[in-house]
């Protein structure tokens, strides 16, 4: 029968978040794209609802062709059961360099886009020796920012065990984002009220808004419900994930306080931004100290 643990729906919700991640990739690049508040009217209702459209289509198909119980009990991905039961074996196997070919275009995707995430956030001064990693030395593309995004990757490619540890990750990611989208809704209420007559090329409906919210305050508590049998959907404790996720995001609030806060104190010293230009043209902020009077 169906599910009834909110654990295991928001786990399954942060799996489905997943395959729509691409959009948030598009808009972490709008400044390269031509008219990108136009842009982003058109292509975000239009590319949305067209993936969701052939997401569900695809769904309607593995259940016509199978019971929720043979799907279950197949011992394969629902794709393969599907290909395999309706058109042979042959296709289910034709269906690897498919999923190859759209994990491909998947890797392409976020580099190009979390390379130039990392560049930006250098050229903000916020990560360490952020003239590095903000250069685009030497052939005019964030070569540092890709780096720093090859790094971690390789790392979980290599080091992390089959099984569990694709599932493990996806849910990991999900839930800071989650905090993160927690936080973008409440400062959109925020500016609304502190800033009404603010200029907004872009507006948001506020009945959106207020289910956005309360969808994701649900995505930040059912992972610590307890599911039947104490189990979620990895052979690790269900509240393993959301644990590891607030973990990151403190390590972060921890750099901050030691880099901005702590060191400052003790060296009784202040952190002053300024911009300077590296030697490829690329603006960088650089926070210099400045000793106390």
């Amino acid at each position: 029968g169906s599910a009834t643990s909110g654990n295991l729906y928001a786990t399954a919700l942060f799996k489905v978040l997943n395959s729509y991640a691409g959009w948030s990739n598009a808009a972490n690049v709008l400044n390269e794209v031509r008219d990108p508040v136009r842009t982003l009217k058109i292509a975000g209702p239009l590319g949305l609802s067209a993936c969701g459209i052939l997401y569900l289509l695809a769904n309607v198909s593995y259940f016509a062709a199978a019971t929720p119980a043979e799907i279950s009990h197949s011992g394969v991905t629902v794709a393969s059961f599907f290909m395999s039961k309706v058109f042979g074996a042959a296709a289910a196997r034709a269906l690897s360099v498919l999923v190859a070919l759209s994990a491909l275009g998947n890797v392409m995707t976020v580099t190009f886009a979390q390379s130039r995430v990392n560049q930006e956030l250098a050229k903000e001064g916020v990560l360490p020796y952020a003239a590095f990693w903000a250069s685009s030395w030497p052939l005019g593309s964030p070569g540092a920012g890709l780096l720093l995004h090859f790094v971690p990757s390789f790392l979980v490619i290599v080091a992390v065990p089959f099984g569990d540890a694709y599932a493990f990750i996806l849910d990991v990611e999900g839930y800071p984002g989650s905090v993160m989208n927690f936080l973008v809704v409440l400062a959109f209420f925020w500016l609304r009220y502190a800033a009404p007559r603010a200029h907004r090329p872009f507006r948001c409906w506020w009945p959106v808004a207020v289910f956005y919210l309360a969808a994701q305050c649900f995505l930040l508590v059912a992972p610590f419900l307890r599911p039947p049998g104490g189990k979620g959907d990895t052979s690790l404790p269900y509240w393993l994930y959301p644990i590891v996720g607030i973990a990151v995001l403190l390590g972060g609030v921890l750099y901050w306080a030691v880099w901005w806060k702590i060191l400052p104190w003790k060296g009784k010293y202040t952190l002053v931004p300024e911009h300077e230009r590296l030697a490829d043209g690329t603006r960088v902020v650089v926070y210099k100290k400045m000793r106390k009077e």
